[in-house]
Parts: C-alpha cells; structure tokens; sequence
C-alpha cells in the first residue's frame, strides 16, 4: 500500500512544486531534480524493475539532459529546466518519452504566447506590490518552462507502468 502511495503522489508532487517554483521565482531547485532521481531509483527497486528497463529510463533520461544542455547552451532554456526535464525523461522512459516531448512542446508554446500577451498589458495598481508577479510580467524575463514541463509530464504519468501497477482495491471503501 506504501508503495501505491509512492507511486500515486511522488512524482505528480516533485512535477507540481517544480511548476508552481518556476512560477514565483523563475528557478527550480536542483533539489528537485535530485529528488526525482532518488525517487525513481527507490520505486524502480522496490517495484523489482529489471536492471535492463532500468538502463533504459536511464537512458531516456542523459538522451534528455543532453538535449536539455544543448538548449541551455544556446539559452533556449534554463538550467533548471533542462535537469527537471531529464528527471521527468528517468520516469518515463523511452516508452512515453515521445508524448511527454510533445505535449510539453505544446504547453510551452502556449505558456510562451500567453506570457507574451500577458506582457503586453500593465498590471492593475494592485498587483504591483507582488515581486513574482512583476518578474513573470518584466518582457526581459524568461518563460518558466518548468510549468509545460509539469503538465506535459501530469498528462503521460497515469498512462505509465507506475499508475498501471497501482492496486486501487486498497483504496476502496469498504
């Protein structure tokens, strides 16, 4: 039962506090990027993942931190983003690791195009006194990547082997 909670909440979890991080300060620590990795390994192993599927998340993941890099290098992206990206690519695997791509490309290009708009506007008297809230409105700012990163990830993770393990008779009410 402890595993199917672990299964159910850590990752979703890890995901949300990097997006809603990203959000107010435009950085996602490198804690939570840490965290998935250790998070993965603990549930791979307990879930008795063989170590030939476990090579290959891993190599999902450095293929995406590679990538990730590149983009950083070109200052496409941030750092942070880049190492949420591979953790997020450790979970998923080379079998969801397509979709995951895709559908945070998606919600990036409409984060970027909604920021673009939101930046567009002045911010109501009221709002100015939130300093997150003018540093995601500053048009120097960057994109916090890290949200489509959060919800490409919370689209893939229930079609994952780790929710398809999940026994949901435990949690039945009875």
């Amino acid at each position: 039962m402890i595993l199917d909670i672990l299964r159910l909440l850590l990752f979703p979890a890890l995901m949300a506090f990097a997006a809603a991080s990203d959000l107010v300060s435009m950085t996602i620590s490198n804690r939570v990027s840490l965290a998935l990795v250790a998070g993965f390994v603990v549930l791979a192993l307990a879930s008795g993942m063989g170590l030939h599927e476990v090579l290959s998340h891993a190599g999902a993941g450095a293929a995406v931190l590679a990538a990730g890099f590149a983009c950083f290098a070109f200052g496409w992206i941030g750092g942070g983003d880049a190492k949420v990206a591979a953790g997020a690519a450790l979970w998923f695997g080379f079998d969801h690791l397509l979709p995951y791509l895709l559908y945070a490309s998606l919600f990036g290009g409409a984060l970027t195009l909604l920021l673009l708009q939101f930046r567009r506007w002045p911010l109501p008297y009221p709002l100015l006194g939130q300093a997150w809230l003018l540093r995601l409105h500053a048009r120097e700012s960057g994109i916090p990547y890290g949200i489509a990163l959060a919800l490409g990830a919370l689209v893939i993770y229930p079609e994952t082997e780790w929710m398809k393990a999940v026994d949901f008779a435990h949690f039945a009410m009875r």
